[in-house]
């Protein structure tokens, strides 16, 4: 029985962490379980998640994207504005959301890859102009009265499944697909990897790293049109902090920050556990600022693991060879 590997993969841990943390909202509050709050943490983790993925698509080919929550704040001020003041249909404003969602990606990915800007500061500098440009729309206040029909077909049943969670599920398979059977997928993993020794075989890492950047920002747009019509409005303050969330779930998910590790699953898993703490919190009536506080150590947790993640693994199989080894011995 190959426990070794099972043990290495890394979605074992982040679904460890969101059964411990499963089982700490049991025990904390019997409010946990209860229907009506599994169906809020299901909504308030989709979001997160799909927004995750485009940040596990980033790390994973070698680099990081700080703007994903200005570009959800900025997306989902259009979409209002299309909705309300131009009389766009449903389904040609998400397809405009998805587009310009590309759009402000592929604009990271340039900045990143051609400008060899750092993707750090790049995207930071993103992160302030995309929040800024989002302020423009409407003089920076909320845009409300969106058509109750975004109600419906995003936050609809199915089967008795809530819609957003079969969205995220389904885009998760597809990312999944994506990752494992493409020859982009392949490539971000290379790249990410190591980018040198991507290059001498024949690959071209700006290009990789270009589409990365441009399917995270799809990603974002997709998190735009799933937060704006839950709330039934667009603002400039949606996505704050949302990046935050999404790089920590796909870092608790197993997903390594130097790149080219990890699977894009953990990063749903990681999405569970980063909504399950904060409902948990809010459930416990925790005061924000220790909310603050806590979630800032988990991300601290989190970074520090994948720093010593190759440590644990050496000494994983180094005790599972001499275990192995020693049982060995007596038998001839």
């Amino acid at each position: 029985m190959k426990v070794l590997p099972i043990l290495r993969s890394p979605v074992v841990p982040a679904a460890v962490a969101t059964f411990l943390v499963f089982l700490l909202g049991v025990i904390t509050t019997p409010r946990f379980l209860t229907g009506q709050n599994m169906e809020n943490l299901t909504l308030q983790t989709s979001i997160v998640a799909i927004v995750a993925i485009g940040s596990g698509l980033t790390i994973l080919s070698g680099e990081i994207d700080l703007s994903p929550g200005s570009q959800v704040s900025l997306l989902s001020m259009i979409l209002a504005t299309g909705l309300t003041n131009f009389g766009w249909s449903i389904p040609v404003a998400c397809f405009v959301v998805l587009v310009l969602g590309a759009v402000l990606g592929a604009v990271n990915g340039v900045l990143v890859t051609w400008g060899r800007v750092p993707s750090f500061v790049g995207t930071l500098g993103t992160l302030s102009a995309f929040a800024g440009i989002a302020l423009l729309f409407n003089h920076g206040s909320p845009i409300f009265g969106l058509s109750s029909e975004m109600q419906a077909v995003f936050y609809g049943r199915f089967l008795g499944m809530p819609l957003p969670f079969l969205y995220t599920v389904g885009l998760f398979l597809v990312a999944y697909l994506f990752l494992s059977y493409t020859v982009l997928g392949r490539e971000i993993y290379a790249v990410g990897g190591n980018s040198v020794a991507a290059s001498l075989s024949g690959l071209r890492p700006h290009r990789v790293r270009f589409l990365a950047f441009t399917l995270a920002g799809l990603a974002a747009g997709s998190g735009a049109i799933l937060i704006t019509a839950r709330l039934g409005s667009g603002s400039p303050a949606l996505g704050s902090g949302l990046e935050l969330s999404a790089i920590t779930a796909a870092v608790v998910g197993g997903i390594s920050l130097s790149g080219g590790r990890g699977s894009i699953i953990g990063a749903l898993l990681g999405a569970a556990t980063i909504s399950s703490v904060q409902n948990i919190l809010n459930l416990n009536a925790v005061p924000t600022t220790w909310q603050s506080i806590i979630l800032g150590a988990i991300i601290i947790l989190a970074v520090s693991i994948d720093g010593w993640r190759n440590e644990f693994s050496l000494l994983a199989r180094w005790r599972w060879g001499t275990k192995r080894g020693g049982a060995g011995t007596g038998v001839t």
